[in-house]
Parts: structure tokens; sequence; C-alpha cells
């Protein structure tokens, strides 16, 4: 186990990598933890989750909704959690989630620790201390920033991890090497998923190395006021596309990347000649580069994102692999040339 502690503004987190799940007696105490679970997380690994008061919650996107958190927060006031016990969210990416978000309201703020169980968890979604619910097809409108106390690792939840959730999860590890990390992008290039799935080693590295780009980028940006938008690339338009099309977040974050290296290519003083390099990466991991949509329906959820100005949206946009900026795209062009990008 590699223990690493990581500074924000106002809590120091500790992030245990290839740990075990039996480590979290040693960080919280199981009479006062009540962990927040994934149903198929509990099905296959609830032995390990023995001496713990549990709920369970659906996963997927459909969970990330206002009602869900009234259920969880009126399960918690029947089990009679006070303010000292703590919230363990233990899923993937709407559970952490969803986790934090119950963690930061209940009784003003319990403490939390995240267990994340799938490739999107622990590369990206449980880091950074953002969560939030969608209000109907618009992701992630209502939410907080809010900290765990840990991150615990625990690669054996990969062992049962299905492979549609694998591919999930690898549009924001191609994503982390786009904005920052053009040997990233190479290794990748090298592997393919099935690689990572048999080699245990290599994946273990792999998230690791993920975990700390973002951890990186969250420390310096915690509440995105620069650097931390660029973890946005692709976000934008496979946000409006997600629950439009009632797609897995990372195939919306896919045609999302592919938009935005259109984009990147069209405005001409980025220079920007990359784009079929990751679209060839992005179908090597089987992620879809392309949908049929109604352009109309993708516009009108596109602006009203949470990272619209006045007239205009900031978009993640490339120079070239490795190296991201945040540009102000006028909301009129997206309109026009919208049936050109997705």
């Amino acid at each position: 186990m590699d223990k690493e502690l990581h500074i924000f503004s106002r809590k120091e987190v500790a992030v245990y990598f290839d740990a075990e799940f039996s480590f979290l007696t040693e960080l919280c105490d199981p009479s006062a933890t009540i962990l927040l679970v994934d149903q198929e997380v509990y099905k296959l690994h609830g032995s390990k989750m023995k001496g713990y008061r549990i709920i369970e919650i659906p996963g997927g996107e459909p969970s990330k909704q206002q009602g869900t958190i009234n259920a969880v927060v009126e399960q918690l006031l029947q089990m009679e959690a006070d303010r000292d016990c703590w919230i363990v969210g233990v899923g993937g990416g709407v559970i952490t989630d969803i986790a934090g978000y119950v963690a930061n309201i209940y009784k003003r703020g319990v403490k939390l620790g995240l267990v994340p169980t799938s490739i999107m968890a622990m590369a990206d979604a449980a880091i950074g201390g953002k969560n939030g619910i969608d209000v109907g097809v618009y992701k992630n409108m209502v939410g907080t920033i809010y900290q765990p106390e840990f991150i615990l690792y625990d690669y054996s939840f990969l062992d049962t991890l299905p492979v549609k959730e694998w591919v999930n999860g690898f549009a924001e590890i191609i994503k982390h090497a786009c904005i920052r990390d053009a040997a990233l992008f190479s290794l990748l290039e090298e592997h393919n998923l099935r690689d990572f799935q048999n080699k245990k080693e290599l994946s273990a590295e792999l998230i690791r190395k993920n975990a700390l780009i973002k951890l990186a980028i969250v420390t310096r940006d915690e509440y995105e006021n620069g650097e931390r938008r660029l973890l946005n690339f692709g976000h934008t338009i496979g946000h409006a596309i997600e629950n439009l099309h009632q797609l897995p977040h990372g195939h919306a974050i896919s045609i999302g990347m592919v938009a935005a290296c259109s984009l990147s290519e069209r405005l001409n003083k980025l220079h920007f000649t990359e784009a079929a390099r990751i679209v060839k990466l992005l179908a090597k991991y089987h992620l879809p580069v392309d949908i049929d949509t109604d352009y109309k329906q993708v516009f009108s959820v596109l602006k009203l994102d949470k990272k619209r100005s006045n007239r205009f949206i900031h978009f993640v946009l490339l120079k070239h692999i490795g190296n991201a900026e945040t540009q102000p795209v006028d909301l009129d062009y997206l309109e026009e040339h919208i049936h050109q990008l997705v």
C-alpha cells in the first residue's frame, strides 16, 4: 500500500493506492460508519463489508436525481446517524457523486470517505471533491465541492468490473492524456484494452498516473477558476448529448472530445492537426466517435451549460496532444456549426 497526502484549501486528503478494503477499519470506526454502496457492487463484494451499516443505491445516471438524495437522507435519519458519523461511498462515479453530496448537506456536513470501484471513478470521478445531481437532461446542475478525508484504492474491485465499464472509464483516461500528457497518449497507443484488463500491474500504474494528473490539477485550482477547467475537455457537448440519448458517461465524453477536436481544427489560430490520431485511439478502445442526433435539441441543452458566460461558452480546445487551453466560443457560431461538430 502506498499513501499520499494532497493539500486542498480547507482539507488534507489522504490517498491510499493499492490498498485492501479491510484497511477501512483503520480509517473510520465501523460502528460510526455508513456505506453508500452500488447495488451491483454489494451483490459481488458484500462479504468485504460485514460489520457496517449499508445503504444500497442503484448504479447508473438515473440515480443522480434529487429523489435519490431524499431517500438516502431519510435512511440516515432512520439509522440515527449523527454529525460524528462517517459516510463512505463505495462504487463508481455516480455513487461517489451521491456520497459527496449527501455528506456535505447532511446535518451541514459529516466526514466523507470514498472507495472507487470502477475505472471511471478511480481515474477521475472520485477525485477533486466535485459532486452533484442532474436536473432532467441537464447534467450536474445542482451540487457542491466537498473533499473526502480519504480515497482508498482496492484494485480487486476491478476483477468483477464488466468490460463495458472498462471501456466507459477509458474515455476519461484518454481525456487526461489529450490535455496534459503526450507520453500517456503514446502509452495508450502502444497497448489495448485487453492488456490493461489482463495485466494488473499495468492497470494499477495507469490508474495511479491518471489519479495523480487530476490531483495535481485540482489541488492547484480546487474551485475551477482556471486550470481545472481543462478537465472539461469533451464534456461540454458530451454532457449535452449524454442524457438526451441515455448514453454512458464515457461514450458521451468520447463523442464530445471528437467534437472539441473538430472545433480545435476550425479555429485556425490553434493550428491543431491531430484530430485523426485521437479519433483512432478512441475507436481502438471501443468508444463511439459520432452519433445521429437532433442538433437543435443538443444546442438547446448546450446553451444552458454551466460554463456559459453571457453569449459565450468556455470550451476546452487542443493546441496539440498534451497541451490544451480554454477559449470562449460564441453561441451563435456554435448554433450555426453544431451539425458539423457532432
